[in-house]
């Protein structure tokens, strides 16, 4: 230590102080809290993953051409491989955890040698070792090239380490949406989305848009999603996310939830928690069921399972009471559960490209219906409760195997679109009171075996387009159906009031030979 009565620092005890100082200033930039916090989040949850992962890999049973030793090497290059793709997950947020601690070591020395400096009596004489206000500037860094921005309804950005990029996605509600700007946003890897994902728990974000932002082998996301409690809408859409965290039951607030085009094999059992969903879309997945706690959803209104794997239905899906719209198109649907029919606010029901054979009885009680597909399925009939869908206004079952429509199903008075085309060789005729339809403005009758129209037909005064492709018509011939729908119903009006005529004049004449036979047969008896 220098003597306090020496005016002036020896050059040496500068050197050494400037040497410190030189040294601290060109350490790098101090990673936020918030990126911290990230990296801490993707360590506990790739360490998760990959545990999951490996306990899956063990419980794999090899099939029975394949001999168990050559399965066993199989096993253990799945297990190195997920080892290897966490290791790479880990990386950055190592290196950051790693960095942050280096950093904390260089503050306590900082803080040794300025207690040292500052004991001295020419203290004011050597440089000041904070580099300013001794503190490292801390700011949040999302992408090398592209930051982002938090917006909250029309507020302006206050300063310079807020986030950068974000665009707020309505006027109502806080948001955080990765915008594009100029050019494609780069894709986010773990570390960034978990950044993301702090940045608007701090924030209290009620939108977040991560619609195919994240990088192709992201496959699962961070645990702290869990944070986004005041999240009313995630869209997560067209990413390769193969599982959700059980956070994801904290979301108590969220409304819409977008997963489509995901790669999801199936849902945590949390996500019955999430009680106030309202939308749900869980399309072009691989998901094969439900789970048990999906019967809790009982504010859903929305839920989109096209482009899966279901062969079935759970029957506790008839306690979704609120919801009006179903949609389970391109599955492999043997069979629907008869508990569809307590789904008494449905509306649409869409279960096209499925390999249903019946529709359950129950569906007549869906009274509120406006829309029924079953296209391309293998359909032989229909429920003869089909009559109570008063409010039902579309139905295709083409693509079929019908041999007979149900004259029930012409009491769904309400009916404007009916499609029974391509069902081939199996249908032949249609029910005779089809011209209860009076609302029918649309009927395809393509591709099938019919003949000849009912008379009924000619109270469709409503039809507007009439298909009856590859149908050998006879009644009425094929050169009046090229005519339009309503040359068709007039020409089945003229076409039954000429039968009536007929019919009229034959029970004329029988009248008249019952009359005279008697009195001819009586005249000759009595010669």
């Amino acid at each position: 230590m220098v003597s306090a009565a020496t005016d002036h620092p020896p050059p040496a005890y500068v050197e050494t102080v400037e040497e410190i100082t030189r040294i601290y200033k060109s350490l790098p930039s101090r990673p936020s809290v918030e990126e911290i916090e990230a990296a801490v989040s993707v360590l506990q949850t790739v360490e998760t993953e990959e545990k999951v992962q490996l306990e899956e890999i063990s419980k794999q049973r090899p099939p029975e051409d394949v001999p168990p030793e050559l399965f066993s090497v199989l096993q253990e290059v799945r297990k190195a491989m997920v080892s290897f793709q966490c290791h790479e997950q880990r990386k950055e947020a190592v290196q950051l955890v790693e960095l942050d601690r280096a950093l904390q070591v260089f503050d306590g020395l900082i803080q040794k040698a300025s207690a040292l400096v500052s004991g001295d009596a020419f203290s004011e004489k050597v440089p000041d070792l904070g580099g300013g206000d001794g503190e490292v500037e801390r700011k949040l860094v999302i992408s090398e090239e592209k930051d982002v921005e938090c917006a909250a309804d029309h507020e302006d950005v206050k300063s310079g380490d807020e986030m950068k990029g974000f665009l707020p996605m309505s006027s109502s509600s806080k948001a955080i949406v990765l915008s594009s700007g100029e050019g494609e946003i780069e894709q986010l890897n773990l570390m960034k989305v978990a950044a993301v994902i702090e940045n608007c728990a701090k924030t209290g974000a009620s939108v977040l848009d991560l619609q195919g932002k994240l990088m192709d082998k992201i496959e699962w996301l961070p645990y702290s999603l869990g944070k986004l409690t005041t999240l009313t809408e995630l869209y997560l859409s067209e990413n390769r996310i193969m599982a959700l965290p059980t956070s994801i039951g904290s979301l108590k607030t969220l409304m819409k939830l977008d997963l489509r085009a995901n790669q999801l094999i199936n849902l945590p059992s949390s996500f019955g928690d999430l009680q106030n969903l309202a939308d749900l879309d869980l399309s072009a997945n691989l998901l094969k069921s439900l789970p048990e706690s999906f019967v809790n959803l009982k504010n859903l209104i929305s839920l989109d399972l096209s482009s899966n794997r279901y062969s079935n239905l759970p029957n506790t899906v008839g306690n979704l009471i609120s919801l009006q719209r179903l949609i389970v198109q391109t599955n492999d649907l043997e069979e629907l559960p008869h508990t569809i029919g307590l789904c008494s606010s449905l509306v649409e029901l869409r279960l096209d490209f499925n390999q249903l054979k019946a529709l359950p009885e129950s569906v007549g009680k869906l009274e509120r219906l406006e829309i029924l597909t079953l296209h391309y399925n293998r359909v032989n009939r229909l429920p003869s409760t089909m009559g109570n869908l008063s409010h039902l206004k579309e139905l295709d079952v083409s693509f079929n195997e019908l041999k007979i429509i149900p004259e029930a199903l012409c009491s769904a008075v309400s009916l404007e679109k009916l499609n029974v085309g391509k069902n081939f060789a199996d249908l032949r005729m249609l029910p005779e009171s089809l011209g209860n339809l009076e609302m029918l403005e649309e009927l395809d009758i393509s591709d099938n075996q019919i003949k000849v129209l009912p008379d009924t037909f000619r109270f469709l005064s409503r039809l507007r387009n009439l298909r009856v492709d590859q149908t050998p018509l006879e009644v009425p011939p094929r050169e009046v159906t090229k005519l339009g729908a309503q040359v068709v119903v007039q020409y089945m009006a003229d076409f039954v009031a000429e039968k009536d005529m007929k019919s009229r004049q034959i029970k004329k004449k029988r009248g008249f030979l019952s009359y005279i036979c008697p009195l001819l047969c009586f005249g000759i008896g009595k010669r």
